[in-house]
């Protein structure tokens, strides 16, 4: 079975993370499977709109812990960056369907699409801070900016879960629907962006986003140098350790 489905048809390229038993949680083949994807699409004048998507149960549960330290997943060249910087500039819409749990990268991937829908059921999280680590994707940015400093702050640095209408009421989704509608939904939303002018599209959305582009990539590159660092000191040792051991981390003694 294939970690990452890509469909296209009818101007929407449609990536389906399908890597269920694993709670769809990334590997770095999966990151460079969509960077390369992203980047097709950019190209391809025949895709008009992107949709990520998920199972009706599970969006992501982040990174795969064990290929995440087995591999690395440090430095602007590996997969991971690659696949955010894709999201950051990518130039046409880009819709994501979310159900279920939305961990780490699956929350933060999130701030870089355009229209979200999300299942009754999704629960987004953002717990660097509690692996020892810090914001990625640009979300230290990019949260603030949606959702005002204080519930930024709490969901970053308490790293605790919030529902599915806490994130339609601070404007990080779009609609909430069962959970079986959810990527239906989202892939009607694609079909009728798909049917438009492609370069309305693209501009329309350059404006939007007009001075944020270096801005966001300049972020992306700050907190992956400082979780590089922080992968490295002890208490990010002590929260993978905790977690591989299934107990809970002791950050005193780190």
């Amino acid at each position: 079975m294939q970690d990452v489905l890509i469909d296209s048809a009818d101007g929407v390229m449609t990536l389906t993370l399908n890597r269920i038993e694993k709670k769809n949680s990334f590997t770095q083949a999966m990151y460079s499977t969509c960077a390369d994807a992203l980047l097709q699409a950019a190209d391809d004048a025949t895709v008009h709109v992107v949709v990520i998507q998920g199972h009706a149960t599970i969006f992501s549960a982040g990174n795969d812990i064990s290929d995440f330290l087995s591999r690395g997943a440090t430095g602007p060249d590996v997969p991971v960056f690659r696949f955010l910087r894709g999201l950051a500039t990518f130039p046409k819409p880009l819709i994501a369907s979310v159900c279920g749990p939305a961990v780490g990268v699956g929350t933060t991937l999130l701030f870089h699409c355009d229209l979200v829908y999300a299942g009754d059921n999704a629960a987004f999280s953002m717990p660097f801070v509690n692996l020892g680590l810090c914001a990625e994707a640009g979300s230290s940015l990019l949260a603030p900016r949606m959702m005002g400093y204080h519930r930024a702050a709490e969901a970053l640095l308490m790293g605790d879960p919030f529902m599915a209408e806490a994130a339609l009421e601070v404007g990080l989704v779009n609609r909430i629907v069962p959970p079986t509608e959810a990527n239906n939904v989202a892939q009607s939303q694609a079909r009728k962006l798909a049917a438009k002018p492609l370069p309305s599209l693209i501009e329309t959305k350059r404006l939007m986003k007009k001075g944020q582009m270096a801005e966001v990539l300049a972020q992306i590159t700050e907190e992956s140098e400082s979780f590089g660092r922080l992968l490295q000191a002890p208490h990010a040792k002590e929260a993978f350790t905790a977690f591989m051991k299934k107990r809970k981390p002791d950050f005193a003694k780190s």
